[in-house]
């Protein structure tokens, strides 16, 4: 997980960097300072990811990640620019399956039953100053 604006945590320069795919996804992880708390993972590779979260997570920090379709696994934090992070692994990630289990939490529109029509709100227009007329001018076929 690089990133060419944050601080690199990488021990050999000439590293080959794994392919990553794009994926917006809610995990979460854990670490001793921080706790439990949710994190967006926005891409993935064979093993790490990268995201945001509501805490600035450092350099070297272990921690647990938790992955839908997943096991926990552990991993280590290797780069960190603000709230944005890139964490190395220990395990591999199966792509399919947290494609697979995301696609398990999406509801259709179709699928929900609870769907009812509102009525529109009942309300009075009437504003202090103004009288209510009964019948306005131009309208045919009322009496006067």
């Amino acid at each position: 997980m690089s990133n060419p604006e944050a601080q690199d945590a990488s021990t050999a320069p000439d590293e080959k960097r794994q392919p990553r795919q794009s994926r917006l996804v809610k995990a979460a992880l854990a670490c001793n300072r921080l706790g439990r708390f949710d994190v967006t993972v926005r891409n993935v590779s064979q093993t790490g990811v990268g995201g945001q979260g509501p805490h600035t997570l450092a350099i070297g920090e272990r921690l647990t990640v938790f992955l839908p379709g997943h096991e926990p696994m552990p991993g280590t934090v290797r780069w960190v620019a603000g709230n944005r992070f890139g964490i190395e692994t220990d395990r591999d990630i199966e792509t399919v399956r947290l494609r697979a289990a995301h696609a398990d939490q999406l509801v259709t529109t179709d699928s929900k039953a609870d769907f009812q029509i509102v009525p529109a709100p009942q309300m009075s227009t009437w504003r202090p100053g103004l009288t209510r007329a009964t019948s306005l001018p131009g309208h045919f076929g009322t009496k006067r």
